[in-house]
């Protein structure tokens, strides 16, 4: 009788991760995004793993406990896109209504008036047109954004472009923090001048392990940032989950593209918040003071890379970081990582 016990709750079991792959297999069929598989990860760790304890399964993935419940009283297995975040604007947007006469005084008073404002229209207006009580400086500045009457069109076109980028881009505190070596490298840059030349060091640095690479170039191209994150990428064995960078043009275009070839989350710090990106900067000062004001700087991009590989073996295998509690960040990464010393002698390359 207990061997029968026995053999049904192993086939039980196995019934249970034949269904726990299905969703998985489900999910990639139905192509569902990123934060929707980790989704699926918990509910999966919640009944294969943590024996439905719920308090466990928050502390594993380091959610809240609201989060959680929300997420699971969604969860359909029938229907995994069920897991997916949904849109958050309003169905009912709101409509700029304004009248064709609202619309044809408001362009005659921003002709006459063109350094004016849309407060300072909203005044003349009201003086020219006491009986219409039905206008705000929102309707006003919605009929300058269509009709397009700017002192200067090109540099207002250029703000706006600048503005709809901005606002597109993922600032860093969006992102949630882990515990994890190539869970997220930092990246930055250096500008030196020397003899009226300018040589640019582009430097990177693991948030969570502290390795750290680096390279001059003689550009401050995009094409140069691509270079250097190919290689970067490279050295990490492929890890590297999300990248963070400043709003520079350098990391931009051809950076990008590599950037979404790669599968990588490219992640900004916040405009004239120098510590959004602290773990790189503190990076920076230590490469200028330890290596380059040593008397190791050289124009001569080879000589430099070369002498900067030596230094960087030196930071990542042997330098005590107090950060780590006095290991190297190679020591401090051996039971997380695969990383070698093989992989120093890729960056002469």
């Amino acid at each position: 009788m207990k061997a029968k016990q026995k053999g049904y709750y192993l086939l039980s079991n196995i019934k249970l991760l034949d269904k726990y792959e299905r969703w998985k297999k489900t999910a990639d069929k139905l192509k569902l995004s990123k934060e929707a598989k980790q989704r699926l990860n918990w509910i999966i760790y919640y009944y294969e793993k943590s024996n439905k304890n719920t308090s466990l399964t928050c502390r594993h993935f380091g959610i809240t406990r609201s989060k959680w419940y929300f997420w699971i009283n969604r969860f359909n297995e029938k229907k995994l896109r069920t897991l997916e975040s949904k849109l958050s604007s309003p169905i009912n947007k709101r409509q700029k209504e304004y009248t064709p006469l609202q619309y044809e005084r408001i362009v005659k008073l921003r002709k006459k008036y063109i350094r004016y404002g849309k407060e300072k229209i909203l005044v003349k207006y009201k003086k020219a047109f006491p009986n219409d009580e039905n206008i705000s400086s929102w309707k006003i500045q919605c009929i300058i954004k269509i009709s397009g009457i700017y002192y200067n069109p090109k540099k207002q076109q250029k703000t706006n472009a600048k503005r709809k980028r901005s606002q597109k881009k993922k600032r860093i505190k969006e992102l949630e923090k882990k515990p994890k070596t190539c869970y997220l490298v930092c990246l930055d840059s250096i500008v030196r001048h020397f003899n009226g030349q300018k040589r640019y060091i582009i430097t990177a640095i693991d948030k969570y392990s502290k390795i750290a690479y680096a390279r001059m170039y003689k550009n401050h191209s995009s094409s140069c940032t691509k270079d250097f994150l190919i290689r970067l990428n490279y050295l990490l064995n492929d890890k590297i989950e999300n990248i963070q960078t400043d709003n520079g043009t350098e990391f931009e275009k051809h950076f990008k593209e590599v950037a979404k070839e790669l599968n990588l989350n490219q992640y900004y710090s916040r405009v004239r918040v120098p510590k959004d990106n602290a773990t790189c900067e503190r990076f920076n000062r230590t490469l200028q003071e330890e290596f380059i004001q040593l008397g190791n700087f050289t124009t001569d991009v080879d000589i430099f890379n070369k002498n900067l590989t030596e230094w960087l073996i030196e930071y990542n295998f042997h330098r005590p970081h107090q950060t780590l509690n006095y290991l190297s960040p190679i020591e401090f990464n051996q039971q997380f990582s695969k990383v070698s010393k093989g992989w120093s002698s890729s960056t002469c390359t």
